[in-house]
C-alpha cells in the first residue's frame, strides 16, 4: 500500500510501522551497509525532512549536497573518521560502507552564529526520516573539510557542518546500561556493537535539580 502526502512524497506503508517514538527507540548509528544503492527519490524525501525542521528565526540558512554517484562515493569517504572508539575496527569495510552521503552546509552569510542548531535539528529530522523508509545512517562530525570543500568547490562563506552517511543497514548494535566509569562503544567476540546510554533515572528532574 503506498500513501501520498501534500509534498507529493510517496511513503510505503509496511505492516509493522512504527510510530515517532518508536522509530526513536530503534535509532542506532550504522557503520556496516548493505551493497544496495539508496533511490534518488528516497535520498530527496530525506533532505525535505531536514529543510522542514526548526530554524532559529526562521532564517533557514542550511543547504544540502547529496552524493550517490558511484565515483564519488569513495572520495568523499576518504574525508571522513569513524568511530573513534574502536577505529580501525569500527571503520566501515570494503564492500559494506555506505552508498549516499548528505553534506550539510551553513550559509553564514545568512546566518553568521548558531547555525549548527538548525543544523543539528535538520540532521536528526533526516535520520528519523531515513529510518522510517528502513535506511540507516551514521552522522559524522569528524570530516577533513578542507578536502570536501576543494572536492566540491564550496565557497567560502558556507561553513561545512556535517556528513550525513546513508544505507541499508547490515549490522544491528544493541543498547546496554552504561557503567559509571564509561560511556564507550564495543564490539563483543560476534562483532556486535555494544552502545552504553545512561539511565533515564539519572538524567530527568521533576520540577527541581
Amino acid at each position: 500500500m503506498v500513501e501520498k502526502n501534500d509534498s507529493g512524497f510517496q511513503r510505503v506503508l509496511k505492516g509493522n510501522d512504527l510510530g515517532v517514538y518508536e522509530l526513536i527507540l530503534e535509532r542506532r548509528t550504522i557503520r556496516k551497509f548493505q551493497d544496495k544503492p539508496v533511490p534518488e527519490q528516497l535520498l530527496k524525501k530525506i533532505v525535505n525532512a531536514g529543510r522542514l525542521a526548526p530554524s532559529g528565526s526562521n532564517l533557514q540558512p542550511l543547504e544540502f549536497i547529496v552524493i550517490n554517484k558511484a565515483s564519488l562515493l569513495g572520495k568523499i569517504f576518504a574525508t571522513l573518521k569513524w568511530a573513534g572508539y574502536i577505529a580501525p575496527e569500527g571503520n566501515p569495510p570494503e564492500g559494506a560502507q555506505p552508498q549516499a552521503y548528505i553534506v550539510v552546509l551553513i550559509n553564514s552569510d545568512i546566518k553568521k552564529e548558531n547555525g549548527e542548531t538548525d543544523a543539528a535539528a535538520a540532521i536528526e529530522n533526516m535520520i528519523l526520516a531515513a529510518l522510517d523508509e528502513n535506511v540507516a545512517s551514521c552522522w559524522i562530525g569528524s570530516v577533513n573539510r578542507a578536502e570536501l570543500r576543494k572536492i566540491f568547490d564550496i565557497p567560502r562563506n558556507y561553513k561545512i557542518n556535517a556528513v550525513l552517511a546513508l544505507g541499508y543497514p547490515d549490522e544491528k548494535p544493541v543498547v546496554v546500561e552504561a557503567a559509571e566509569d564509561s560511556i564507550k562503544y564495543w564490539k563483543d567476540e560476534k562483532g556486535v556493537l555494544h552502545v552504553p546510554k545512561r539511565r533515564l533515572s539519572d538524567l530527568i528532574h521533576y520540577n527541581k535539580f
